[in-house]
């Protein structure tokens, strides 16, 4: 099985949900014998579920050791469970660990039933439980049963990191060191299934799809274009979308129906509002073109940092892809060279933060904040993140696709283009195969959209100067709309010099620094969507989320404005209805958007720039 292969196939029985492994980290049945002894055990939970979990002790070392233990929907064989840890824990294992893996209720061989993303409990209903509940139950289970120094662990990657941040909410007093890593904090605002109001169309077909049809008896998916942009877009509405698929049978499919707004039920699912306090050792782990859970490191950090007095709560991003710090050397993605293993920095880092608090080592600190700036290809230490001395600085749109550092004076400035349902702009070059280079579509080069009326574009001329940002990126357009709705996609690029670069490749590429996109009929409330007032200009806010980057001198600025991003996102019909998920195909039309750049309203871009 060749790599792609590997990838592909991980991919398809996942849903793409983590960085397919490679092909050793598939087989490692035979080293693990050599190092560990394996055993099986359904533990139970205070309700009385069975939940299948793996204990794996190591055969080189006796006496008490300390547990690192993750909790999976993936299977305790698979990516994120055994399968994999040869490469990925290679340092924690030659630290020495009892490892516990476990199927979380109602997947693979655990009993009970699966709901995603479940919510906390209620304290007050007797019986209750959830993910934090199960976690305690699995931890007591497992001191009371094995040989331990009574300090546990956990960490896990996507829903695994969910998992880690589920059970801070309600620790087990054993917990002594946690890694939430990419974890999908909240699903509505910024991770797999809607990000600001806009919905994630063929993830959310696809990944709920791997999830929850064979419960459902809904069969295969059956995606008959090798472009999965003409075969999204054969079908009128995501009503049709839904019915020929059998989505319309999957509990998850059924929720994003009945609650297209950020309401309380999205609301009770983002862990980050229940991250109420820190007493436990936390390492979040993201990486800046994270491609499925970029979002939800950036926002359980700060939920956790607004307690710590005592200097516990770390972060680490990389120039990472969804877990690719996992097993991988992690030296490119795509095209983007980081000069060196940024893999093998990261778990060197994690097996110094776990040998610090589970097995009382003495290390250096580590950062309060660990972040790759991939202009220069090196780590940044920060003492605060966002860090104290950056300096809030816009970039305002200009006439003639000027972007600048100075306000502009005119008194009337627009830029306008026409976005047309029928013609969405792709989110990365065309064709786009299921999964194939899902895991590089952030850096891919934007030139692809190169020609197209319905992109504007903004750049700086050559800069004379580094320029470092870091912290939140967050774009304010004054904008209006023939139609009742409209997505505002913003995206920051660097544009690399057409010479003097080694690399021919990269001569004139254009990276994608920070991007995301916003539903406009939730400019004023994520919970409550109302329609844009026609021909009239209001402001929009999107956040592009932070990024630690450096500018090179030479390079340009780049930022860009559009309106579809497909088929990953859905189309916005630009005619408000009160739930896109009924729209009729008659509601979907062609509309003009002009993004205003004038002394009254100047549309920018603020980022922080280090001084």
């Amino acid at each position: 099985m060749n790599r792609l292969f590997a990838r592909l196939a991980c991919a398809l029985l996942l849903g793409a949900t983590l960085a397919a492994p490679t092909l050793s980290a598939q087989q490692p049945d035979a080293a693990l014998d050599k190092l560990f002894s394996r055993r099986e055990v359904m533990i139970p939970m205070r309700d009385g579920v069975k939940l299948f979990t793996v204990i794996l002790t190591p055969r080189a070392m006796s006496g008490p050791l300390p547990v690192l233990m993750s909790r999976t929907p993936y299977g305790t064989n698979g990516w994120g469970g055994t399968s994999g840890i040869a490469v990925g824990f290679r340092e924690l294992i030659a630290d020495g660990y009892l490892f516990v893996f476990q199927d979380i209720r109602g997947q693979h061989q655990s009993e009970g039933v699966f709901i995603m993303n479940r919510p906390p409990r209620d304290k007050s209903k007797a019986g209750s439980v959830d993910e934090a509940t199960d976690t305690w139950d699995t931890i007591d289970w497992i001191l009371k049963n094995n040989p331990t120094n009574g300090r546990v662990g956990m960490l896990g990657i996507s829903y695994p990191g969910f998992l880690v941040n589920a059970a801070q909410v309600e620790p087990h007093p054993a917990l002594k060191a946690m890694s939430p890593q990419a974890s999908m904090v909240d699903t509505w605002m910024g991770d797999d299934f809607f990000h600001q109001g806009a919905f994630r169309q063929s993830y959310g077909i696809e990944w709920v799809h791997g999830r929850e049809s064979k419960q459902a008896g809904t069969g295969p998916l059956n995606i008959t274009r090798w472009d999965t942009y003409d075969w999204y877009r054969s079908f009128p509405t995501l009503a049709a979308l839904a019915q020929a698929t059998g989505a319309t049978k999957w509990p998850t499919w059924q929720r994003f129906v009945a609650h297209p707004s950020y309401d309380s039920v999205w609301q009770q699912r983002a862990v980050q509002r229940y991250l109420t306090h820190t007493n436990i050792p936390t390492l979040t782990v993201g990486g800046w073109w994270d491609q499925e859970d970029g979002f939800g490191p950036q926002a359980s950090y700060p939920a956790l940092e607004r307690t710590d007095t005592a200097g516990i709560n770390k972060l680490v991003i990389g120039p990472w892809f969804h877990g690719q710090w996992f097993d991988e050397t992690a030296d490119s993605l795509g095209a983007i060279r980081f000069g060196r293993n940024t893999g093998d920095d990261f778990r060197a880092l994690q097996a110094r933060f776990f040998g610090q608090y589970l097995k009382d080592r003495a290390t250096t600190p580590i950062a309060e904040a660990t972040m790759f700036d991939a202009g220069t290809n090196t780590w940044r230490e920060f003492g605060a993140w966002p860090p104290k001395n950056a300096e809030r600085t816009k970039l305002y749109f200009g006439a003639n696709g000027a972007l600048s550092f100075t306000a502009p004076r005119a008194a009337v400035g627009q830029d306008t283009y026409v976005s047309d349902p029928a013609n969405p702009i792709p989110y990365r070059p065309r064709p786009i195969p299921s999964y194939v280079e899902w895991n590089e579509w952030l850096t891919r080069d934007q030139r692809f959209v190169d020609g197209r009326p319905d992109v504007l574009t903004w750049q700086t001329a050559p800069l004379a100067a580094d320029i470092t940002i870091a912290g939140d990126v967050i774009a304010k357009l004054f904008a209006s709309t023939t139609g009742s709705d409209a997505d505002w996609v913003v995206k920051l690029i660097d544009v690399y010099p057409d010479s003097g670069v080694a690399r021919p490749a990269m001569r004139g590429y254009q990276l994608m620094v920070a991007s995301e996109i916003m539903r406009g009929r939730y400019r004023k409330s994520f919970a409550k969507a109302e329609p844009i007032p026609a021909n009239t200009v209001v402001p929009f806010t999107v956040d592009l989320h932070q990024q630690a980057y450096t500018f090179r001198a030479g390079h340009r600025i780049m930022v860009q404005v559009q309106s579809s991003w497909f088929p990953l996102y859905d189309r916005n019909p630009q005619t408000f209805v009160p739930n896109i998920f009924l729209a009729k195909a008659s509601d979907y039309r062609a509309q003009t958007h002009r993004v205003q750049r004038s002394a009254k309203w100047p549309s920018h871009v603020e980022v922080g720039v280090l001084r």
